[in-house]
């Protein structure tokens, strides 16, 4: 029978499925049968550095609501040092404790020392390791490209060096030269690279004039974004290589780890087919590599990669050649454009 057995930045899976950080993995019930349903590991919903700074802004002005009054009120929060996103801390403390797979914490920041703080506080919970979703949003003017990034590293560097355990960097495709930003974090001390984050965007009621955030999931075919990026990093890196987005059923599964990734993270389709659907992707995989006669991963991830593949072009295109080099055939046809 195939065997499952995989590595996620030297931490040893069971199987490369891993659930995304989400609702499922913020709530213990849901996290033990997450865990019960087979899943190889799992990341424990964001720490976001605005609940930092909103929380810590709401507890100072609790401490100082009594400022005035006499010098006795200032034992009124004698034992607060759980306030904020210290429950956050002593929550993904109880969620590693309540499992048999591996957590790996999230962390959402925006200051290297936040990166920093937060990461060494999470660390000392006891989890496995670390994803860091690294955003920039392109609203100012004045900010460079190279300045972003930089920062980036920064916090790398600096995360690296609070903590003993793996760090992941979660990435956006809005980069420039992703493949070569991925070099610099790997040299700044990246174990792994999730490939890619997704983010909300917003929307606008037309009805009611107003703007709008919709909960928003992946389809089937947004799996291939990260998959040309994964065969095109594949042995061309040493930290380990996450497929994120558009992962429903073992189809996408395998392509992903054809491509070249370790592992492939996955949470839409467990909104839109429940739980089970763990197991029916892991059985999924197993069933086709009985069929192929692999006896493991090794025997087959990144045959597809583009170092690999026979079809060198095929990652590396964005256009339609055929249309490009028979566009009279295609002007004469409007139809089928």
């Amino acid at each position: 029978m195939a065997d499952l057995k995989s590595q996620y930045m030297g931490i040893p899976l069971k199987n490369p499925l891993i659930v995304g950080a989400c609702s499922l993995t913020s709530n213990m019930d849901t996290i033990r049968r997450l865990d019960e349903k087979g899943a190889g590991a799992m990341i424990i919903k964001s720490l976001f550095e605005e609940q930092v700074a909103y929380q810590r802004y709401a507890h100072d002005e609790d401490l100082d609501l009594y400022d005035n009054w006499h010098a006795e009120m200032t034992t009124v929060f004698p034992k607060a040092e759980h306030a904020g996103p210290d429950e956050h801390l002593m929550w993904t403390q109880r969620a590693k404790e309540s499992v048999s797979i591996p957590v790996i914490a999230s962390l959402n920041a925006i200051h290297t020392e936040t990166w920093a703080e937060w990461a060494k506080q999470l660390a000392d919970t006891g989890v496995d390791g670390l994803e860091l979703n690294f955003f920039a949003l392109p609203d100012d003017l004045e900010a460079e490209s190279a300045a972003v990034e930089d920062a980036q590293v920064e916090a790398v560097k600096a995360v690296k060096k609070a903590v003993k355990i793996p760090v992941s960097v979660k990435l956006s495709p809005s980069y420039t030269s992703p493949i070569s930003f991925v070099k610099k974090l790997e040299a700044a001390g990246a174990d792994g690279f999730v490939l890619f984050n997704r983010f909300f965007h917003p929307s606008i009621n037309i009805e009611t004039e107003s703007s709008a955030y919709p909960f928003s999931l992946t389809g089937p075919n947004d799996h291939k974004l990260p998959l040309r990026f994964v065969s095109l990093l594949h042995d061309k890196v040493k930290s380990s290589l996450c497929a994120s987005n558009g992962i429903h059923t073992a189809q996408e599964a395998l392509e992903v780890l054809l491509a070249g990734a370790d592992v492939f993270q996955v949470v839409s389709t467990l909104y839109l087919n429940k739980m089970d659907q763990i197991t029916a992707i892991l059985d999924g995989l197993t069933e086709w590599m009985d069929k192929k006669g692999y006896k493991s991963l090794s025997d087959f991830r990144g045959k597809l990669s583009e170092a690999k593949n026979p079809n060198t072009s095929v990652y590396k295109r964005a256009q339609y050649v055929r249309m490009l080099l028979r566009s009279n055939d295609y002007i004469s046809r409007p139809s089928i454009i």
